[in-house]
C-alpha cells in the first residue's frame, strides 16, 4: 500500500518544499473516547501553539492561496484545530490520538479508515468532476472541487479536499476502523526530524489502544522516495 501512494508533479511544482510521511496501522482495535484520549487532548490544548504566529501555519495559509483557496474560510486543518482548542472535540481513540499529535506539533495530520479506499491514495491537482462525498445539512450528497484544487483521491473519487481541510465520508476513522493510513504533511520551515518525531508519537498512543497494532511507514518528499 505505501509504496503506491503517490504525489503528481504539479503539486511539487506548486510547493516543491512539500513533504509527507505516511504511516499505516493494521490490526487497530478502536472504541469512544476514554479518559486517555481525552487526556491528551486536554494536554495538547493546554500547550497549544499560537496558530497567528506560527511559521508553519502561515505555510500552509500561502500553501493554500497558491491554488486559489482562501485560508480565512477553508482553513489548513491544523489551523483550524489550533483555533478551537478551548473545545477540541472527543471522537473516538484514534482520532483524539490523531488531533491531539497534531495541535502538539502543529502539524496537518490525516487519519484515512484503509479498508474504505480503493485503489491507492495520490495527491494531485483536481480537474473538477471528482466525486467528494460529504453530508450538508445532515444529509449525505457529493461535491466538486474546484479545477486546479490540490485534493488527495483514489480510484473512486476525492478523499481530502483542498489538500487537508475536508476528508470524505467513506474513509472517516470510525469506532469500527481495524487498518488506517496516517497522512502527516510539512512545508518549509518545518524540521523533517520534527515530523518522524510526530509520527513516532503516534505510533506510540496507538500501541496504547492496540498493543499488537502492526506500523509500516514511509517518507515522501525532498529527502523521501
Amino acid at each position: 500500500m505505501l509504496e503506491k501512494i503517490a504525489v503528481d508533479g504539479a503539486v511539487w511544482s506548486l510547493r516543491p518544499d512539500f513533504a509527507a510521511l505516511l504511516m499505516t496501522a493494521e490490526g487497530l482495535s478502536n472504541g469512544p473516547s476514554d479518559p486517555v484520549s481525552a487526556g491528551w487532548l486536554h494536554t495538547a490544548a493546554d500547550g497549544a501553539a499560537d496558530a497567528a504566529a506560527h511559521p508553519h501555519v502561515t505555510a500552509w495559509q500561502e500553501a493554500y492561496r497558491g491554488f486559489g483557496a482562501k485560508p480565512k474560510r477553508t482553513r489548513p486543518s491544523v489551523d483550524a484545530l489550533l483555533r478551537r482548542v478551548e473545545s477540541l472535540p472527543a471522537i473516538n481513540r484514534v482520532v483524539d490520538a490523531y488531533n491531539a499529535v497534531s495541535v502538539e506539533y502543529v502539524l496537518p495530520v490525516g487519519g484515512e479508515d484503509l479498508d474504505g479506499y480503493r485503489g491507492a491514495a495520490r495527491l494531485v491537482r483536481a480537474g473538477g468532476d471528482e466525486a467528494f462525498e460529504t453530508v450538508a445539512g445532515g444529509e449525505p450528497v457529493v461535491e466538486h472541487p474546484e479545477p486546479g484544487e490540490v485534493v488527495w483521491r483514489d480510484d473512486e473519487g476525492v478523499t481530502c479536499r483542498r489538500w487537508n481541510w475536508r476528508q470524505c465520508t467513506r474513509t472517516r476513522i470510525t469506532e469500527s476502523t481495524k487498518n488506517a493510513l496516517f497522512i502527516f504533511e510539512r512545508l518549509e520551515p518545518y524540521a523533517l526530524g520534527t515530523l518522524r518525531a510526530a509520527a513516532d508519537d503516534l505510533a506510540t498512543r496507538l500501541r496504547v489502544i492496540a498493543p499488537d497494532v502492526q506500523i509500516e511507514s514511509r517518507l515522501v518528499g525532498p529527502l523521501g522516495t
